[in-house]
């Protein structure tokens, strides 16, 4: 378990699993979140999928226009992580 799960984190993912809507989600997480930090959320993602798919740094960045720091941190995510990026990205095909 990492250092930050406690009894607020558990209660914040607790939250979020039981959002029925994607219409509730946008609700929710504009209230909890910055715009910007949505859209970065977003482009991690996003990049992670193309990684996935065995898309270059240079492709990736061109196209999302993420900074090399942040996509080798999703890479490094992907690769060595809990996995949660391979779990979404297998629960979105």
């Amino acid at each position: 378990m990492g250092s930050f799960h406690n009894e607020l984190t558990e209660k914040l993912m607790d939250t979020i699993v039981n959002l029925k809507t994607k219409a509730d989600c946008y609700d929710f997480f504009e209230d909890v979140c910055t715009i910007k930090e949505i859209i970065d959320m977003s482009k991690r993602l996003e990049a992670a999928k193309m990684l996935n798919k065995g898309l270059s740094y240079k492709e990736i960045i061109e196209k999302i226009g993420l900074s090399t720091a942040t996509l080798s941190r999703v890479s490094k995510a992907l690769n060595y992580g809990t996995g949660g990026y391979k779990k979404a990205i297998e629960k979105n095909k």
